[in-house]
Parts: C-alpha cells; structure tokens; sequence
C-alpha cells in the first residue's frame, strides 16, 4: 500500500518524493514525537476532535510542543484535495526538532514539524487470526498509552506474525495478561457483556474502543476489565477494534478457536456506525483546492 502523490509538511503541499525530514532533527533519530491514524469518509476526518486530544495528552508527557488544531486540521482538508482524495486513510505525524546533543542549528526555530499523508484504505478482510506474544507491553510504564514514533516493535511483531501464517497478534504485558495487539484494541463478549483491558493493562487508548465504551446501555454493557488469554478463550466472542478496522470478529487465538456468537458484537457494530454517521455529518469536507 503506497501513499498517494501529495504530502503535507509544514503548512505546504509537496510532493511524495520530495525530502522533507533532516539528518539533524532529534525526533527523526530518536522516534520523539508522536502520530495518529484517521479515517476519511466522504472528504471529512472521522472523530478529529478525540485524535487531537489524544494527541495533546501524548504530546504532553512527551514535552513536546504542539501547533493550532484549526490550522492543522486546515492542512489535512488541503491535503484531501490535493490528492483528489475523499475516502481513504490519513497518517498525521508530528516530529520534535529540538532536544539533545544531536539537533542542527534549525531546530531551534522550528521546535515541531507536522507532516501527513494519505493512502488507500486497507482491506482486512473478515476476521483475524491471532498469535501471541509474552512480555510485549510493560504496563506500569508512563509511556505505555503513548502513541508514539518508536513504532518499530509493533511492526515488527505484526510482520513475524504474517510469516508465521496470522494476521496479527495479542501482545501480553509483565503480568501475562492481555493488553491489545500491535494495531488494535481487543475485546471479548459474555453474555451481553463486552470487555476490554483497562489502559492500566498497558494498552493505547484507541478511539474506537473510546467510542464503544460510551455506547454502554440498552441491554449490552461495555467496560474495562482485567483480561487473561483463559477470558478469550472462554468467550462467547472476541474482536479487535482500530480506526481502519472498526470491529473485527477474532476466530482464533494461539491456535485455539474462538467461538462465533454474533449477536452482541453486530449490535455494538450497528451502534458504532451510527455513531460514525452523525460525527461525519457535522464535519468540514475538503473542498476541490488544487496545487
């Protein structure tokens, strides 16, 4: 999956093959910064209010300084059109410049630099097949909810699970309990119970799962709890939930079957989708800017 033919950095539409990052910029070196991953659906930015403020907390605990939410959120419009774009998925990064032994001298006058880039959805098919891996997230670290650059564990670990025949994998923390997968959030049903780890666990708040735990009611409760691998597998379903994913069934996890009772989750699932219809409603689109 390529990116489309148009880049945003700084303000300016470039061109994807233009180079845009320095040697001497700490957070390229160093992965400090921080990104997420938002969905585009009829030329507007899914739940862009929650993305920021994820943003925001990350970026905090990161020192790392922010720019204006309407200007970026102006760019990403800008973007959209120039990539004659209006479903699609959208990767907004935002890279602090300055800090440490290793910076160049203009850092200090750009202390971030906010890049973004689209690409066409992924398919992800039906369901998942999960693989598991001890030991992945350290839950009692601050920067375990972080969604940050230093990325490269989470991809290696979803690449490893590819070649061992999964599509992705169940990362368990300290405690040998269940925290999330390298891109998603996981969730298991019983009865018309849905749980999820707590962010305790050692998991990112993804905005999916924010999403589903505030559409809790009507004879279905969603919340966190405590998960063990004994819990998946004793389910009456699992899932697993990303901005490009929405809700995923699990069919199996570490070689075991995970039982298929649908009616909880295509309810939440109709639930969420109307959720997605409304916010998208009252968002700004791109319009048919060109550069």
């Amino acid at each position: 999956m390529a990116i489309h033919r148009h880049i945003l950095h700084n303000g300016s539409i470039e061109t994807a093959a233009t180079a845009v990052f320095r040697t001497g910029q700490i957070g390229v070196l160093a992965g400090w910064g921080v990104f997420t991953t938002l969905r585009v659906s009829q030329g507007a930015l899914f739940a862009w209010d929650r993305h920021w403020a994820r943003l925001l907390r990350d970026a905090r605990l990161l020192n790392l300084p922010m720019p204006e939410a309407d200007t970026v959120h102006a760019d990403l419009l800008r973007l959209l059109a120039a990539n004659e774009q209006t479903d699609c998925t959208l990767r907004l990064v935002i890279v602090r410049n300055s800090g440490g032994m290793w910076q160049d001298e203009l850092s200090a006058h750009t202390p971030v630099d906010v890049a973004a880039m689209t690409a066409t959805s992924k398919q992800w098919g039906q369901s998942v097949q999960l693989g598991i891996q001890p030991n992945a997230r350290f839950a009692a670290c601050e920067f375990s909810t972080a969604k940050v650059l230093s990325w490269a564990q989470n991809l290696s670990w979803a690449e490893r699970a590819v070649r061992n025949g999964n599509d992705e994998v169940v990362l368990l923390n300290e405690h040998g309990r269940v925290s999330e997968c390298t891109s998603a959030n996981i969730f298991v049903v019983s009865g018309n119970s849905v749980f999820t780890p707590p962010l305790s666990e050692g998991c990112l708040g993804g905005i999916t799962r924010e999403v589903l735990l505030e559409l809790s009611g009507d004879g279905v409760t969603v919340s966190e709890k405590v998960l063990t691998l004994d819990d998946i597998y004793a389910a009456d379903a699992a899932f697993i939930t990303s901005t490009t994913r929405d809700l995923m069934p699990v069919r199996e996890v570490g070689g075991r079957a995970i039982a298929q009772n649908r009616s909880v989750p295509d309810a939440l699932a109709g639930r969420f989708h109307a959720f997605a219809a409304r916010d998208l409603s009252n968002r700004p689109r791109s319009g048919a800017v060109r550069v």
